[in-house]
This record gives structure tokens, sequence and C-alpha cells, in this order.
């Protein structure tokens, strides 16, 4: 389990037009503590498999998990496309602030995504507790480099610090609810615990635990991330704010070594990401070609490690094709990870919205109405849906596709649930019910298979 580092963000947000960092990472964890509030009680009656997707199907019914599940499908999938494109990215900066020649960048950056996407399905494949382990490890030492160098920066370079200016707001709501939905992007991922339930060891205590700390803690480290690089970048050369990596370029004017050391630390949670989100990812995939509503094939586990094998390696060359796709043809990587985060931002907001008002009628299936269900999902549910809203008609107005990309998604998701109700309803039917909690799941401690 993981989230997503908030390393490169601040340069994805900070060269908009909207609020400064602290407020929208505030926002949106705000969002996400809601969100975690309402998954939470779900995750306490229900260890899936697939998440969202089989909280949905018991609450809002099979055709609705359908979309739900290919929304977050479709966020998994193009955050671990911007992951690996960070990857590439960070891995050429470090080359070049180690003085390493490098004769062509991008290919350069091609077969670092090959490698990692390589290394990233074997992790996944030998097991989840490996990747997990694997995911924990990188993400501390990423988090422990950033840590000493933004003090290192600090202590020499002793920048001004005017709290007016990083609390300042330009009160401009529009933009306010773009750079919410990118600053959401930071927290996406908290949720997949909620596809390890079938594999975590007492899945009721320990993925509730998991989803509703995660949300805060990285909260907290993101607003006091976001502070200090608000202060560092605040009066930056224009060419290192609107850089796709720029934390290393203000390092490197100081040192091109620390600067090599931190672009080691953003790569490996870049790829740390990767894995966590292909994992969520395949998980899902996994549990529809059980169900017959995706390929069946791709319901199968590897033979020795018990491991949705056969999903992962169906997946990942997807993920990997759409970075290289983008660096082949010379797009922007700036535009090329806003455009792939903000997509999937979309797809989790998606999800998050459907699960979220799942939550009541999850409740009243088993029994277990409560009033305090019926406002948490509503208010929850409304929260989301506003601020996708306010996103959609803004990124419409500015005559940006990605609205559109992702309302074909969904347009097709309920296409496709329709043809099932009419013709396979059978299959339809079978939606969710691998995830019955099992008498293992209560009384079991280790791992269940």
């Amino acid at each position: 389990m993981t989230v997503i580092p908030a390393l490169i963000f601040p340069g994805l947000v900070f060269g908009s037009d909207g609020p400064n960092l602290v407020l929208t990472f505030g926002a949106a964890m705000a969002v996400m503590i809601l969100v975690a509030l309402c998954l939470r009680p779900m995750a306490k009656r229900m260890a899936a498999v697939s998440g969202l997707y089989s909280y949905t199907a018991k609450g809002l019914g099979q055709r609705t998990a359908i979309t739900a599940g290919w929304s977050a499908i479709f966020g998994y999938g193009l955050v671990a496309m911007a992951s690996l494109l960070a990857v590439g990215m960070y891995v050429v900066e470090l080359f070049i602030n180690l003085g390493i020649p490098v004769a062509d960048p991008e290919v350069l950056a091609v077969l670092v995504i090959l490698a990692a996407a390589g290394a990233a399905c074997f992790l996944m494949i030998r097991g989840i507790q490996l990747s997990a382990w694997s995911t924990l490890l990188m993400e501390s030492i990423s988090i422990g480099i950033l840590a000493v160098l933004m003090v290192v920066y600090f202590a020499f370079n002793e920048p001004k610090v005017n709290l007016g200016t990083v609390f300042a707001w330009n009160g401009h709501f529009d933009s306010l609810s773009i750079a919410i939905v990118v600053a959401v992007s930071a927290f996406v991922g908290f949720e997949s615990p909620t596809t390890l339930g079938g594999e975590a060891q007492k899945p009721f205590v320990s993925v509730p635990r998991a989803i509703t700390w995660t949300p805060i803690l990285a909260g907290v480290l993101y607003l006091l991330a976001a502070t200090a690089q608000d202060v560092a970048l605040r009066d930056a050369p224009s060419d290192i704010t609107a850089s796709s990596t720029p934390l290393s370029d203000l390092f490197s004017q100081t040192s091109p070594v620390f600067a090599a050391v931190l672009d080691l630390g953003i790569a490996a949670s870049w790829f740390a990401c990767a894995i966590a989100s292909v994992n969520a990812l395949a998980r899902i995939f996994f549990c529809m070609g059980r169900e017959g509503v995706a390929p069946r094939a791709v319901g199968r586990t590897h033979p020795a490690f018990r491991t949705p094998s056969t999903a992962i390696l169906a997946v990942m060359p997807v993920v990997a094709i759409v970075p290289i796709a983008i660096i082949i043809f010379g797009a922007s990587p700036e535009e090329g990870l806003a455009n792939l985060f903000t997509l999937g931002a979309y797809g989790y907001l998606g999800s998050y919205i459907l699960a979220s008002a799942s939550l009541p009628f999850f409740l009243r299936r088993i029994g277990e109405n409560t009033y305090a269900s019926w406002v948490l999902g509503a208010a929850t549910s409304m929260v989301l849906g506003a601020v996708l809203w306010m996103a959609a008609t803004t990124s419409i107005g500015t005559g940006n596709l990605q609205t559109l990309i992702y309302a074909g998604v969904l347009l097709a998701s309920v296409i496709y649930a329709m043809y099932l109700h009419r013709r396979l309803p059978m299959r339809l039917a079978s939606v969710g019910i691998y995830d019955e909690t099992r008498e293992s799941d209560l009384f079991h401690g280790g791992p269940i298979k």
C-alpha cells in the first residue's frame, strides 16, 4: 500500500493560476478523510479482493459496480503510467546531475521504463508481502532523503519565509477545483488496502486501520512538504518552477550531488507508486475475470505464489507503452504528467463517489442501517461530485478533452453493463460473489489464500 509521492506535485500545481499549495493540499486532505470515513465501515465488514468495486456491488448493485470498477481501473492505470514516466524522467535527470554523458536521453528513459516495468512485474507476481515491503522501504528512503535535503537546502540558502504568501488565496473557485483534482492524485492509493483483504492478515482490523490513518498521516506530510516547497520555489526562476523536475533543478544550483541523491529517492518513490497502483488494478481485473465480466483468463492465479499473475501480465504492457509513446513522440513530459494525473484523478473521484454513496445501502443490506451513515454517504458524495463538476466545467471551458475522455469511459461502462443485463444476466449477477466473507476471515490469523 502506498500513496502517490507529493514530491513532483508542487511543480504541477504551483504553475497553475489557482490557489497556493497549502490550501490546495489541505482541501484535498479533507475530502480524502471523508472518503476514508465512508470506506472504513464497509472494510470492517467485508474482506474484499477488489475493494471499491465490490463495495459498490453490495451497496448500489452489480450494474453500478461495473462503472465503479471501470472508473477505478482507469484511475489506477493512468497513475501507474504517470509513475513510470516519472521514473524515466528522474533517472535521466540523475545521470545528468552526476555528469554521466547521455547520448540520447529519450532512449535511456525508454529503457528505464522497460526495466522498471519488468522489475515491478517480478515483485508483484512473487507475492504481495514482497512487493509491499519493497514499496514501504523505497517510500521510507525517499521521505528520509527529501527531509534531510530540504533541511540542508534551507540551512545554506536561508530563504525568506513569508507566511502571508504561503497562505494567500486569489479567490478563484474555478482554479481551486482544478487544483484540488490534481492534488487529490497525491492521495489516491490510500484505499488500495481494500483490494488486499483476501491476502492481508486480520483484514477486518488491518485494512480499516490503514485506510483511516493513511490519508491523515500522508496529508500532514504533504502539508509540511508543500509549505517547504512553496517557500523554496516562491522566488525561484520561472524555468525551474515550470520544469517537470522542479526540486531537482532547484537543488542542482546548490549541489549537483544533492540533486542526484534527490533524483534517486524520487525515482524510487515513483517506482513504489507504480507497483501499488498496478497491484490494485490487477486485483480488480482479476475479480472481474473470476466473475466472467472480464476475460476469464485474467481470473487465474499463479500456481506457486497464488497471485493474480495473468492479470498483472495482461495490464503491465499497456501501462508501460503509454509513457514510452509519450517520450517517443516527443510530447512534453510536463504536459504528459499533468494530463495523466488529472485523468487518473477523474477515475478515482468517480469510483470514490459511487463507493461513498454505497455506504448506507451496504449497511442497510446487512441490517445495520444508521442515520449517520446516510448523512456521511450523502455529504461525501455531494462534496466529491461538486469538486468533479466544477473541475469538469472549467476543463471543458478551456477546450481540454480530459473530461470528454473520462465521460467516454463512463458511457462505455454503462453500455457494457446494459449489455450484460440483457444478454448475460447470470454473469452480471455473479458480480461480488467472490468477495463474500468467509469463516477464515474472522478466525484465522494467518494469510488468506
